[in-house]
C-alpha cells in the first residue's frame, strides 16, 4: 500500500497532574502532539505506511518529538530541521462543569518560521496515495500557510488525494490575515473536507440552514447536509464532506456523532454518549485518523468508514494523551455494540 503524508506541528503538551488548575500546578506532564502527528500516530496504529512532515529545531526536545514519533511507526525521513524552538501549548484538563484551557507558546518555533522551498514536495509525494493537514497550519504564520499551499499544489499535480481537517482556532490567526483571505486557496485543492459548523462559519461564512448550534446533541444530523452542500458548491473539487457532532453536557460528558455528505446521500453514525471523558484533545484527530483508515479499507462503503471513524475516536476520549493509541480490534468491537468495557484475558 502507498504511504500517507500528515503535515503540521508536533508540540510539547504541558499538563497539570490530575486535574488541577494552572495556579495549583507544581510539576507538568509531557505529552508530545499535535493535529497531525495525532492522525498519523493513528494510522500507524492501524498498520498503515505513514510520514510525518514538520520543522523540529536542532535540540533535545526535537530529538524527543522525533523519537515520540519513530517509537509510534510514524516515518520521519522528511522532516526537516531548524528554527529556535520547539512549540508548546499548557493544557488545563476541565472536569464536570468547568471547561479545559489551553495556551499556547509557539511563537518562533521551527514550524512558525517554516519558508516555501524549505520541503521538497515531490520527494515527500514519492509513492504516496493520500496527504492530510489541518486548518491549524496555516493559522501558525504566512511562511507556513505558504508552505502548505505549495504542498497542496504539488499532491494535486501528482495525483495525490488530499484532506483536510479545517479546525478553527482563534487564539492562533494572530499574524495580520483572516481565515477567509488564507483557507480558501488551501481548501480549494482538498478531495475530502473534515469540518464543524463553527470551522465553515468562521473559514467561509457558511452556516448550517435550520439549525441551533447550542442545543448539543438534540441537533438533528440530517440539518447538516446543507453544509456538505455548500462547501461543495463553493470547493467543486471536494467529493466528500464529513460534519462531527459533539454534544457538549459536561467537561466530562459528550455525545459524539458524526455524518458524511458525498453529494448525494447523507450517511448518519450511531451516537455514543461518552459519561466520563478521560482526555477530549485529539478527539476530532482520532476521528479523521480512522476516517481515513475506513475510506482507504472500506473505499466501495462510506457508512462502515463514518462508523469506524466515530467509533476510534470514542474510543479516543477514553486514553490520556494527544494520540488516539486504539486498536482495530478494539475499535470493530465497539463497533459491533460491544461497549462493555470488560478486561480481555
Amino acid at each position: 500500500m502507498k504511504k500517507i503524508v500528515t503535515f503540521g506541528e508536533i508540540m510539547l503538551r504541558l499538563t497539570p497532574e490530575g486535574f488541577r488548575r494552572f495556579s495549583q500546578a507544581s510539576s507538568f506532564d509531557v505529552v508530545y502532539g499535535g493535529g497531525e502527528s495525532n492522525v498519523a500516530v493513528s494510522l500507524a496504529n492501524y498498520g498503515l505506511p505513514v510520514d510525518f512532515v514538520t520543522r523540529l529545531p536542532e535540540n533535545d526536545l526535537g530529538e524527543c518529538a522525533l523519537m515520540e514519533m519513530r517509537k509510534r511507526g510514524v516515518g520521519v525521513d522528511h522532516i526537516v530541521r531548524g528554527g529556535e524552538r520547539l512549540g508548546i501549548y499548557f493544557l488545563e484538563m476541565g472536569a464536570v462543569t468547568r471547561g479545559s484551557k489551553v495556551v499556547y507558546d509557539r511563537a518562533h518555533s521551527g514550524m512558525a518560521s517554516i519558508e516555501k522551498g524549505m520541503v521538497d514536495w515531490e520527494a515527500v509525494f514519492t509513492d504516496a496515495q493520500w496527504f492530510h493537514w489541518t486548518g491549524i497550519t496555516p493559522a501558525i504564520s504566512q511562511g507556513a500557510a505558504d508552505a502548505c499551499l505549495e504542498a497542496i499544489q504539488t499532491a494535486n499535480k501528482m495525483g495525490v488525494t488530499v484532506s483536510t481537517d479545517l479546525n478553527y482556532r482563534k487564539n492562533l490567526w494572530k499574524y495580520g490575515k483572516e481565515p477567509s483571505e488564507i483557507m480558501p486557496d488551501l481548501v480549494a485543492g482538498c478531495d475530502i473536507i473534515l469540518g464543524n459548523e463553527e470551522d465553515a462559519e468562521k473559514h467561509f461564512d457558511i452556516h448550517p440552514e435550520g439549525v441551533d448550534v447550542t442545543q448539543g446533541d438534540s441537533v438533528e444530523a440530517k440539518a447538516y447536509i446543507s453544509v456538505g452542500k455548500q462547501l461543495m458548491e463553493r470547493f467543486p473539487r471536494c467529493k466528500k464532506v464529513i460534519v462531527t457532532l459533539r454534544g457538549s453536557i459536561s467537561a466530562s460528558h459528550n455525545s459524539w456523532a458524526g455524518v458524511l455528505y458525498d453529494g448525494d446521500h447523507l450517511y448518519e453514525s450511531p451516537t455514543y454518549q461518552i459519561t466520563h471523558i478521560v482526555d477530549r484533545v485529539g478527539g476530532g484527530d482520532s476521528f479523521m485518523g480512522g476516517l481515513i483508515y475506513g475510506l482507504l479499507t472500506y473505499p466501495d462503503d462510506d457508512q462502515q468508514a463514518l462508523n469506524f471513524a466515530v467509533a476510534a475516536s470514542c474510543l479516543k476520549h477514553t486514553i490520556y494523551g494527544d494520540a488516539n493509541l486504539a486498536t482495530i480490534g478494539e475499535v470493530e468491537k465497539l463497533m459491533s455494540g460491544d461497549a462493555s468495557g470488560r478486561v480481555s484475558r
